[in-house]
């Protein structure tokens, strides 16, 4: 690198010297003239330069700043909404030149179809830098569901570079934090606070395009957060520490969880309520007042901290606490029809038949031995084989009146030999 001394006619011997220092870099004798070579200058070598005539006088100044060709920069963008994205950009490399930067942006189109080519509906159109000359270019009527290709490109004195990015809405969606969040406690509830927050100014109200919001709160003495996602756009926490000071902080979302997670709003703070439970007031009768006691001085100290569960009854206006229980209720008496049915199909399975009733005609008569009937002797081995099992109409009476018994009719089930009648 060379530098020249100005104000002195060219081949005109000089001195060169750093700025502040008294040692000599080049003297008159080098036979360049007015001229400094530096070899394999660096960042080490920036600076100011004297140069001085034989007589010594100030021949000149020369400051030496070295610059880099431009690189890629480093682009990033976010949506605070559906409608609008704003991206921003920072230097991979300080060239340590004037630096500018060109910004603009164009709709991508679907591969294989004729949109394909460029059109004035696909752009390329200028991302104006706000304000001007800032690293940041807003988009402003995007469209959700379409893709963007977003050029920023650096340009300084020694050439230029281009970086190319890709986005689309729903994955670079990040909302700004709720707003106005407070915290109060909740009268007669020592073990509860009530938060409620707003929706981000930057957030267009719009029933297709809502958020969700997630909350944490701590007590001051903690330093872990417990979480909640609320439905809506307040919380009643009822595990609170009883008279401790907490933190309270919120986020949002887009409700079909498009995007990230905002940030986190500021903190706010509150502490639960150490009033008793207000009683209700008969309509027409006067309140009873007690006359208030002398304050002290000396205050009494405030409650020690209590780690028990809240024991009040919840509050019976809170929509989730009843939806809550009236599923509870569902659930227990579909277990007891349920139950009450498996007990009855047992019952009906297992039960005994129950047919005790008169038996029909020609069902077989109980099974009596012969050589057991009363008043009757032993028969013979042929009788006894011939009627070992009485029918179930053993005797009859014959013309003259008399009762006889009948063995082995063939009317009976169970008899194996013809009919024979025995007198009584």
């Amino acid at each position: 690198m060379t530098l020249c001394c100005p104000g002195v006619t060219a081949g005109a011997p000089v001195s060169w010297f750093r700025d502040h220092e008294t040692s000599l870099l080049q003297g008159p004798d080098s036979g360049l003239g007015q001229e400094l070579v530096l070899t394999q200058a660096d960042s080490t070598d920036e600076g100011t330069y004297i140069c001085r005539t034989l007589d010594g006088a100030l021949g000149g100044m020369v400051t030496l700043q070295l610059g880099y060709p431009p690189a890629r920069p480093l682009v990033s963008c976010r949506a605070a909404d559906y409608e609008n994205f704003s991206c921003t950009w920072s230097p991979s490399q300080v060239s340590g030149l004037p630096t500018r930067y060109l910004t603009s942006y164009r709709k991508k189109t679907v591969p294989g179809t004729d949109g394909q080519r460029m059109s004035p509906s696909t752009g390329p159109w200028p991302c104006p830098q706000d304000p001007p000359g800032a690293a940041r270019c807003v988009v402003h009527g995007a469209e959700f569901w379409s893709q963007y290709r977003i050029n920023v490109t650096e340009v300084n004195p020694l050439g230029v570079s281009t970086r190319l990015l890709d986005v689309s809405l729903q994955s670079i969606l990040r909302p700004d934090p709720p707003q106005g969040l407070r915290v109060e406690s909740v009268p007669g509830y020592p073990r509860r606070l009530r938060a409620s927050w707003t929706y981000p100014a930057s957030w267009p109200r719009q029933p297709h395009f809502l958020l969700k919001f997630r909350l944490q709160y701590r007590p001051v003495q903690h330093p872990a957060w417990s979480t909640v996602e609320p439905t809506g756009l307040e919380e009643v926490i009822t595990d609170a520490v009883a008279g401790l000071p907490h933190a309270v902080r919120v986020s949002a979302r887009d409700f079909l969880d498009a995007g990230i997670w905002s940030a986190w709003s500021p903190e706010a703070w509150g502490t639960p309520s150490t009033e008793p439970l207000p009683k209700e007031i008969p309509a027409g009768s006067q309140p009873h007042t007690q006359p208030e006691e002398d304050t002290q001085v000396d205050s009494p100290a405030p409650p020690r901290p209590s780690l028990l569960p809240d024991l009040l009854p919840l509050d019976h206006r809170d929509p989730l606490e009843q939806v809550a229980v009236l599923a509870s209720l569902g659930i227990f008496s579909f277990l007891g029809l349920a139950a009450g049915a498996l007990a009855l199909g047992l019952w009906l399975r297992l039960r005994p038949d129950g047919k005790d009733g008169p038996q029909k005609p020609g069902f077989l008569a109980p099974m009596i031995p012969v050589d057991k009937l009363p008043g009757e002797t032993k028969k013979s081995g042929d009788e006894e084989m011939r009627g070992v099992v009485l029918c179930r109409r053993p005797w009859k009476m014959d013309g003259n009146g008399q009762m006889i018994r009948i063995f082995g009719s063939s009317k009976c089930m169970g008899c194996r030999s013809p009919a024979f009648v025995e007198p009584m």
